[in-house]
């Protein structure tokens, strides 16, 4: 009952949200964000630390101002999640722009792969189904741990067009979008790959990443290319696609995934440097390796 009654309260709120002009909603979003600085003090402290180990040479100030900044804007982010979806490319105007997108889409038959992160509002990413609409296009997430704001969620997601593929669902949805050779498949890879994630820097800490991207391009022989959204203005976004990542050697042979996961990687950092405060510095990026990790390390240093 408890957990109806809330679910009822979020769509309510959601709606209410949803009648703001996209700009009131953005400054609602960033309310909220400005709120998490002060009471979510384990967040903040979690994006200082990131921002310090990728920026040592910053001064506090800064890394205490970009923290602060990008709690604000994932407040804003997810305040315009809730308003855009239903909305069109001819409704957001010139707030929405993408570059790249045509020089990454392959040709009909070959499927595209973008490895896309957590870089600001991300879910206009759903968008590019406007552009390609003869495309059939999908997109990983996370459900909510809480059931009734995952079922309002849901609600507004629909909307959009694009089928969303819960990460924990294994790969059979993904496997039966990439055999219809008419997708484009945005994969969330930029947060900690787990204990079977490969170990590569990334701002020069050895971190775990998921291979998960360049493991799908190979095996479903997709255009595999970068894709991030970034924030230029309130409730302003560009959508940027590419660059290509390569998948194969210049004999044609298939590059290793770590060589792939590699330039992944380094693609991000480039994304993440344009705009630090754009990225999800929130989630713990560098951790320990789990046991498999350092099992792994040994047998390769040996």
């Amino acid at each position: 009952m408890f957990s109806r009654l809330l679910e009822a309260l979020l769509i309510v709120l959601f709606g209410l949200l949803r009648l703001l002009p996209l700009e009131w909603a953005a400054r609602v979003g960033r309310c909220v964000g400005g709120l998490a600085v002060v009471f979510a003090r384990r967040h903040r402290r979690i994006a200082e630390e990131n921002l310090r180990m990728a920026f040592p040479d910053w001064p506090e100030s800064r890394v205490r101002e970009t923290a602060a900044e990008n709690l604000r804007r994932i407040g804003e982010a997810y305040a315009c999640a809730i308003r855009v979806p239903g909305m069109s490319l001819a409704d957001l105007g010139d707030r929405l722009r993408f570059t790249g997108f045509e020089e990454a889409l392959p040709p009909k038959g070959v499927n595209l792969l973008a490895a896309t992160g957590h870089f600001g509002n991300f879910d206009l990413l759903s968008q590019a189904q406007q552009l390609a609409p003869d495309r059939r296009m999908a997109t990983t997430y996370r459900a909510q741990k809480l059931r009734a704001l995952e079922n309002a969620l849901q609600r507004l997601r629909r909307m959009t067009g694009v089928e969303f593929v819960e990460r924990r669902q294994g790969v059979a949805p993904l496997k039966r979008l990439f055999e219809s050779q008419n997708a484009i498949v945005a994969l969330f890879s930029d947060q900690h790959g787990g204990g079977h994630g490969l170990w590569i820097p990334l701002f020069g800490h050895p971190c775990s990443c998921s291979p998960a991207a360049a493991v799908m391009a190979l095996r479903y022989r997709a255009r595999l290319a970068m894709a991030y959204c970034f924030r230029i203005g309130l409730a302003r976004w560009e959508i940027q696609c590419g660059p290509v990542i390569a998948t194969q050697e210049a004999d044609g042979s298939d590059r290793s995934v770590e060589a792939i996961t590699r330039d992944v990687m380094a693609a991000y950092e480039t994304a993440i440097r344009r705009d630090p405060a754009n990225w999800f510095w929130v989630h713990r990026r560098w951790k320990p390796p789990s046991a498999i990790q350092t099992r792994r390390e040994s047998k390769e240093a040996e």
